[in-house]
């Protein structure tokens, strides 16, 4: 699911991307794009990052808390960091009957949180929002702030019929204009290429993250897992 909404919702900076500031426009589109199965969805991706019962889970680019809601129900403590105040605002306010998930402001490469204080990250249709040049940052601070086994989970759109892939390939074009996405490599400046979660791959690997594995989840979902070591190699 492309993050995208009109442009009189968006704005862009070249150090944080592509911010989405209206929660409930946002939510509507994607209940429409996923046919009403958003819900379904977020618990399938909950199921995949399997926290445990104790877990600290941290949700990046966590947009209006659906996905954190579902993880709260399953994991000790959820934080939601999102660069917009709009959506931190909006998913603090959904979730106040949740004591154990909060929502804070912030950038995917730059996470307000210490080192090793989480066992789950999870970052959901957000990766193509970030700079183009910022990615490999992004990922570096997720892997930060993992503990050793702490899983990282990845998702965003892989259309999997003609309608939606033409929906969303007009879409990717616009975010990879936002965020200066030029589309070098093999995809020919394809859009679609730029929200394949499958493009990070080497990106994790190269960062340490190990068993890097990609799954597709209906509706219209790919998803890349990986995993911290338990004993980090120096790099140094």
């Amino acid at each position: 699911m492309s993050r995208n909404e009109p442009q009189s919702a968006i704005t862009s900076h070249d150090d944080v991307g592509v911010l989405l500031t209206q929660p409930r426009r946002y939510r509507a589109f994607k209940a429409a794009f996923l046919l009403g199965g958003g819900d379904r969805l977020n618990a399938r991706l909950a199921g995949l990052a399997r926290p445990a019962p104790d877990a600290d889970v941290v949700d990046v680019g966590c947009g209006p808390g659906d996905l954190a809601r579902v993880l709260a129900r399953r994991a000790g403590r959820v934080i939601g960091v999102d660069p917009a105040p709009q959506m931190v605002d909006y998913a603090t306010a959904r979730c106040r009957d949740l004591a154990n998930c909060r929502f804070e402001r912030g950038t995917a490469q730059s996470l307000p949180l210490p080192d090793v204080s989480a066992d789950l990250v999870t970052c959901t249709f957000a990766m193509h929002h970030i700079p183009a040049a910022h990615r490999a940052d992004a990922v570096a601070q997720m892997f930060r702030v993992l503990r050793p086994g702490g899983r990282l989970l990845l998702a965003d759109t892989y259309p999997t019929d003609p309608l939606r892939s033409t929906a969303v390939r007009v879409m990717a074009r616009f975010a990879a204009h936002r965020t200066h996405d030029t589309g070098h490599g093999d995809d020919h400046g394809d859009p679609m290429a730029g929200i394949d979660i499958r493009r990070y791959r080497d990106m994790l690997e190269a960062t340490g993250f190990e068993d890097v594995e990609f799954v597709v989840v209906r509706p219209a979902t790919g998803v890349l897992s990986a995993t911290k070591p338990r004993a980090v190699p120096d790099r140094t």
